[in-house]
C-alpha cells in the first residue's frame, strides 16, 4: 500500500466502543516504534521470547487491566514471554523497513509479521519467509476451507490467515430512499453524485469494478484491467466520486456527508453500534476477500512461531480474540463457541459468512496487486 491515508494506517477498525477514532489520535499513537510490549513483565528471565508484529488493535484486549488475554494464556502454557508490537501501520511501510536485512538473509528480530495477501505473497515469491513447521500445528486442520490454498502459497507451507474481511458496498437507506446493490448503480445513479467514496487500495477497488464488467479479478488479464480503469475515470471525471479513501469513509458515512461507499465489513460491524441504519452488501457482480496471514520471517523462532499458530487455531482461543477484532475469523469452531457466549457476534454474516456470501466473493491476483505498471494507471486515477 503506498496510499497516503489506508485502513491500515488507522487501524483496522473504524470504531472502537462505539466511537469512531479521529484520525490525527490514531497517528499519534501509531507513530514511532508502535509500543513494544514484554506481555509476561519480567523483562526475560531467561525465557524464551516470541516476537510478533501485528496491526494496531488486532488482538483482544482486556479493557480494565489493557493486558491481551491471548498473550497471556501462550505464555502461561509454554513458559515464554511474548514481545507484541503493533508495527505494521502499513504493507509497504513495513516491507522498507525490513527488505535490507531479509534481502541479505539476516533476521529481523521477529518471529511472526502479519500482512495482507499481497504482501506475504511477496515475501514468499522472494524468499523471505520460514517454512512453518507443520507438525506442531495440528489445529490447522481447523482452518476454514475456503482458504486452504491461496495461489501465492497453495499448500500453505509458509503462512496461515489471521484475519479475514469483505469488500463490498456500504450505504445509508434511509438518506438514498433505496437500496444500493451494484457497482454501476454506485457509479451513475444521479442521486449519488458528490455523495460517493471509492478506495484508495487498487486490489479493493479495482476487483469491484473488474466483477462489475463480467471480468475476473483473480487473474487479471491487462484488457479487462484497462476496462475497469476507463469505468473509474468516468466516474471520476463525472464527479460521481466524492474522494479516494482509506478508512476515513467511516466518519463520512456516518455523519451522512457520503451516502454510499466503497467499504470493509469489520468497519460497518463497529459502525453500526451507533447506527443500525447503516447497511453491508456484496455487490450483485461479486465482492472482494482479503486475508491477514501470519508468516515467519527469515531467522524467526519456526518452532515458537509454528506453536503460536497452533494456539491461536484452537477454536476456544480463536473465539476469544474474534469477539474483540470483529473481522472474519478463519477458525472452524470458533463461531460454535461464540453461539453460547455471545450469539450476536456469532449470528452476524460479516463477521462468519454464509456460503452464499462466500460463494459470491473473490481475492484479487496477488502478482497483479504487485504489479508497478498496474498500480501507476490506477494511482493516475485516483490522484494519489
Amino acid at each position: 500500500m503506498t496510499d497516503p491515508i489506508t485502513r491500515s494506517q488507522l487501524l483496522r477498525r473504524a470504531a472502537l466502543g462505539g466511537a469512531v477514532i479521529a484520525l490525527p489520535s490514531i497517528l499519534a499513537a501509531c507513530g514511532g516504534g508502535g509500543g513494544d510490549e514484554d506481555e509476561g513483565g519480567g523483562g526475560g528471565g531467561g525465557k524464551e521470547t516470541l516476537t510478533i508484529s501485528n496491526w494496531p488493535l488486532y488482538i483482544d484486549i482486556d479493557e480494565e487491566t489493557k493486558k491481551r488475554p491471548t498473550i497471556q494464556q501462550f505464555q502461561e502454557k509454554y513458559g515464554v514471554n511474548v514481545s507484541y508490537i503493533e508495527d505494521v501501520n502499513d504493507n509497504e511501510e513495513f516491507f522498507g523497513k525490513v527488505q535490507a536485512p531479509l534481502s541479505q538473509g539476516q533476521s529481523i528480530d521477529r518471529d511472526i509479521m502479519i500482512l495482507t495477501d499481497w504482501m506475504a505473497g511477496r515475501m514468499v515469491r522472494l524468499g523471505y519467509a520460514e517454512k512453518k513447521d507443520k507438525s506442531l500445528i495440528p489445529n490447522e486442520a481447523n482452518l476454514q476451507d475456503a482458504l486452504k490454498s491461496p495461489g501465492w502459497d497453495p499448500s500453505r507451507d509458509f503462512s496461515l490467515p489471521w484475519q479475514s474481511g469483505l469488500t463490498g458496498i456500504a450505504y445509508n437507506p434511509k438518506l438514498i430512499g433505496g437500496d444500493v446493490t451494484t457497482i454501476d448503480q454506485l457509479f451513475t445513479d444521479p442521486k449519488l453524485k458528490g455523495k460517493i467514496t471509492a478506495l484508495t487500495e487498487m486490489p479493493d477497488t479495482m476487483g469491484l469494478v473488474m466483477q462489475s464488467n463480467g471480468d475476473d479479478p483473480t487473474k487479471v488479464d491487462p484488457a479487462a484491467f484497462d476496462r475497469a480503469i476507463a469505468k473509474l475515470q468516468d466516474a471520476v471525471d463525472s464527479g460521481q466520486i466524492r474522494q479516494f479513501t482509506g478508512n476515513d469513509y467511516a466518519p463520512l458515512l456516518a455523519k451522512g456527508d457520503v451516502w454510499a461507499c466503497m467499504a470493509w465489513s469489520g468497519d460497518i460491524v463497529q459502525l453500526q453500534l451507533d447506527n443500525p441504519d447503516l447497511v453491508f452488501v456484496l455487490p450483485e457482480s461479486g465482492g472482494n476477500i482479503w486475508t491477514d496471514n501470519m508468516l515467519i520471517p527469515l531467522g524467526g523462532n519456526v518452532e515458537l512461531a509454528s506453536k503460536f499458530m497452533d494456539f491461536v487455531y484452537d477454536p476456544a482461543i480463536a473465539a476469544q480474540i474474534e469477539a474483540y477484532v470483529n473481522y472474519i475469523c478463519p477458525v472452524k469452531g470458533a463461531r460454535e463457541i461464540l453461539l453460547e457466549q455471545d450469539p450476536s457476534i456469532a449470528e452476524n454474516a460479516l463477521i462468519f459468512p454464509t456460503e452464499e456470501m462466500l460463494a459470491n466473493v473473490r481475492a484479487f491476483d496477488v502478482e497483479a496487486a504487485d504489479n508497478t505498471e498496474l498500480k501507476e494507471k490506477f494511482q493516475a486515477v485516483i490522484g494519489a
